[in-house]
């Protein structure tokens, strides 16, 4: 890969840059408007992600960091772990953002910042529709959420340096939800649920789940960085899933934002904290989307896999709109649900379950799974039947008895339905399968829901 920008890549990455700049300074004129800043950021950080990306990648292939691409026909080396780099952009960007959303409101409420002669009553600051206006009571989870992303990014380097094995680093993301789990128990310690409409009759209104809604919270964050690393094995699709999840997230946070939106509404707040987490990250992963689409030129690493994930478990858990995070992570859970056998060891399992690329065609044809020993008679009953309802191709020998499978994973199984394809054809339709899926569910969580539960929070304040 060149590590040198080319005239046009320059003169455009420049212009970007310069006009976010340009956008922040004129925010420092007015109130702040933390929304706008938080665009220029975005800005700021794509254009800052892709030169980097492009200048340290020979950097780090000499320090070893380094892959080949299987799916291809010349296997040729290129830079591993560029998610890191992102990261560290990411992260840089949240602490230089942390005036312009809570340093106004924080000097005029307490006379602080050196200024003891500027008093402004608490009742004036927070009153008004301004949307661009965030409450300093959210600085500690915001500061909570950048540790427990600079825990994971941590981590998830030294998983790509160290290879950990994933009965070890499964719990990783869970050390580093500590910190934000902890300022949600001080902060906000709302553990009861709401109980569907049909089960009310019987367990009430609210239900208060106590610890097991901490145990809840722990789960979400395990689950959603590893769900991405395990949906992973061709180029593009972790960043490329990560980035339309991103993006349903934010179409989610506008509906509360947006001027028909009923005002004062209180998820306004958690909506502009997840605006504030979400942007810099769509900017920084279309940078390495740049560079990780097919024919890649970069590997992500474990590291953006975790990164990724954790930002979507903060922003569900601290923003109090988990349900929703979770109906858009339904093709990663039934990719989990189906790798589940293989994760269990009750299918062998090989360490690596991409897809495998056949040389004289140049497609990507399911890879399988081979069995060293026959499978128990209830393993093989399931594997057939799921054989016969085409959720997985069977090869069997000569006796009947299944000496292999196609490995569980949603990439593999979208090949044994529609049969071999080009890698960027097989990421494109996975991302198109997930946008699909991510605006049905959005449409559930705000229109069907109330068939189960007797009001949507979109519209609690115009039904009232």
């Amino acid at each position: 890969m060149s590590t040198s920008l080319s005239r046009t890549e320059t003169i455009s990455l420049f212009s970007v840059a310069a006009a976010c700049f340009g956008v922040l300074a004129n925010t420092l004129q007015g109130d702040g408007e933390p929304l706008i800043a938080s665009l220029a950021f975005s800005g700021i950080a794509f254009a800052f992600s892709y030169c980097l990306i492009r200048w340290l990648g020979n950097a780090f292939m000499k320090a070893g960091l380094k892959g080949r691409d299987m799916a291809k026909m010349r296997t040729t080396e290129i830079p591993e772990t560029m998610g890191a780099v992102c990261a560290v952009v990411y992260l840089l960007v949240l602490i230089i953002f942390i005036p312009f959303p809570f340093y106004k409101d924080i000097v005029a409420a307490t006379s602080g910042g050196g200024n003891r002669d500027v008093v402004i009553e608490l009742q004036h600051v927070e009153t008004g529709r301004l949307l661009h206006r965030f409450p300093h009571s959210k600085l500690a989870s915001y500061l909570s959420a950048t540790l427990s992303l600079q825990a994971v990014v941590i981590l998830g380097v030294g998983d790509d340096l160290f290879d950990i094995r994933w009965r070890h680093k499964l719990l990783i993301p869970a050390f580093a939800a500590i910190p934000m789990l902890i300022v949600y128990f001080v902060d906000f310690g709302v553990t009861q649920v709401v109980v569907p409409v049909p089960l009310q009759r019987y367990l009430g209104e609210l239900v208060d789940l106590g610890w097991l809604y901490y145990a809840y919270m722990a789960a979400i964050a395990i689950f959603c960085p590893n769900s991405i690393n395990i949906l992973a094995g061709i180029n593009g699709i972790e960043v490329s899933q990560s980035l339309v999840i991103a993006v349903l997230l934010v179409l989610n946070d506008a509906l509360y934002l947006a001027p028909f939106a009923p005002y004062p509404h209180p998820a306004t707040d958690s909506h502009l904290f997840s605006l504030y987490l979400l942007l810099p990250f769509i900017g920084v992963s279309a940078a390495l989307w740049a560079h990780n689409w097919y024919p890649a030129r970069v590997f992500v690493g474990d590291t953006y896999c975790y990164f990724a994930g954790m930002v979507f478990a903060v922003v569900g858990i601290l923003g109090h709109f988990s349900k929703t995070l979770l109906l858009l992570f339904i093709p990663q859970i039934f990719n989990f649900l189906y790798s589940a056998p293989q994760l269990l060891r009750l299918v062998p399992c090989p360490r690596h379950r991409l897809p495998r690329f056949n040389a004289r065609t140049g497609l990507l044809e399911p890879s399988m799974a081979t069995f060293r020993q026959p499978p128990s008679s209830s393993v093989a009953a399931a594997l057939t039947l799921l054989h016969r309802l085409r959720l997985l191709r069977v090869s069997f020998d000569p006796d009947g008895r299944v000496v292999a499978c196609t490995n569980l994973t949603l990439l593999n199984l979208w090949l044994v339905w529609w049969g071999p394809m080009r890698e960027d054809r097989l990421a494109l339709a996975i991302v198109a399968v997930q946008s699909a899926i991510g605006l049905l569910a959005l449409v559930v969580r705000h229109r069907l829901a109330l068939w189960v539960f007797r009001e949507d929070n979109l519209y609690l304040l115009s039904r009232a």
